[in-house]
């Protein structure tokens, strides 16, 4: 997930306050100022005595030639490297993005920061802000709080709907309001999952509850942001989860709960790219899969040649993160 500091140096109460409201991830503030920082509220600090320590978990390297860049390169590889240029270069963090990570650039406006996040499509992993615009701060954070990896949908072909038994699954009620073709990734393998639809949609039967995805059995698992995968039984208050878009688009979002709940269960089956995709989901007419476009499509009409979104990935996981080993899951 990108993150974005925001500098207050010289102190500024106000950039402080704003940076709270926003959401960042960390205010960078002088020597000494970091038990002011927090009486206005929890949130990181980046200084010689704070939280993140300049010098040792941050440095900052001004970008004025090839040296530079070599020394920056050499020290990502243990800590995280803020990168100031006073031409604003993109060519250097091109370098430094194509072999290494923990990156960050220091901008000064919401059109740097966008320029510094799409480098080599991939982008800086973070942006330290340098303004007193509190508008450019709020609108900043905005942006960088929406950018997450996209991911690669793909059309799937239903080839079997069973009826089960009853099982428990899993509603995920998560702190954003999800709109048409949103929802999350879910399936009974981690190689294999279906975009299934949030409850945003009106019917006849609840009012619509645009924040919850009611997602799965407890065993299935859903995608996260940074491309880990966990059991729906194993999300919890305050944990991070991944909201995803027809298009492939995707949005981290904080998980507010998870409700589980016995259910009548349904599976379902299908072909994509010539593997399996399965997920068990509950047997109800508000639990909807997506059709390509975005379109939901209730699990009780789906048939056997109903065409749906997927996601389909090659790596293995362990402990939900990806490896490169053979595994089968049936």
């Amino acid at each position: 997930m990108k993150k974005i500091w925001v500098k207050a140096i010289p102190w500024n109460k106000d950039v402080v306050t704003a940076a709270l409201e926003s959401g960042a991830d960390a205010v960078v503030v002088e020597h000494g100022r970091t038990a002011e920082v927090k009486k206005l509220g929890r949130i990181r600090t980046v200084a010689p005595d704070g939280d993140l320590k300049i010098g040792k978990d941050v440095v900052e390297i001004e970008m004025r030639g090839k040296a530079d860049e070599e020394r920056a390169l050499r020290l990502s590889r243990d800590t995280t490297v803020v990168i100031r240029t006073n031409d604003w270069k993109i060519i250097p963090l091109e370098n430094l993005i194509a072999q290494t990570s923990r990156i960050f650039a220091e901008v000064r406006s919401l059109d740097e920061a966008r320029t510094a996040m799409g480098i080599l499509e991939k982008g800086v992993e973070g942006i330290v802000l340098v303004t007193d615009d509190l508008n450019q701060i709020k609108k900043t954070a905005a942006f960088v709080k929406e950018q997450s990896e996209p991911v690669a949908l793909c059309p799937a072909r239903v080839t079997r709907v069973r009826e089960l038994g009853m099982g428990d699954r899993v509603c995920i009620d998560t702190c954003t309001s999800m709109g048409m073709g949103e929802g999350m990734l879910v399936g009974n393998s981690s190689a294999a999952m279906f975009l299934v639809h949030a409850e945003s949609i009106e019917n006849p039967y609840v009012a619509p509850r645009p924040f919850r995805v009611n997602a799965g059995g407890v065993h299935a698992y859903t995608l996260l942001p940074g491309g880990k995968t966990r059991y729906l039984s194993e999300l919890k208050t305050g944990e991070d989860a991944l909201i995803v878009r027809h298009d492939g688009v995707t949005q981290p979002t904080i998980v507010g709960r998870a409700k589980i709940e016995k259910r009548p269960m349904l599976l379902i089956e299908a072909e994509a790219g010539g593997k399996p995709v399965s997920l068990i989901l509950q047997n109800a007419e508000t639990i909807r899969l997506m059709a390509p476009g975005g379109t939901p499509v209730s699990v009780v009409e789906l048939r056997e040649g109903s065409e749906v979104i997927a996601y389909l990935e090659k790596a293995g996981r362990h402990f939900g993160m990806k490896v490169e080993e053979t595994i089968t899951e049936r």
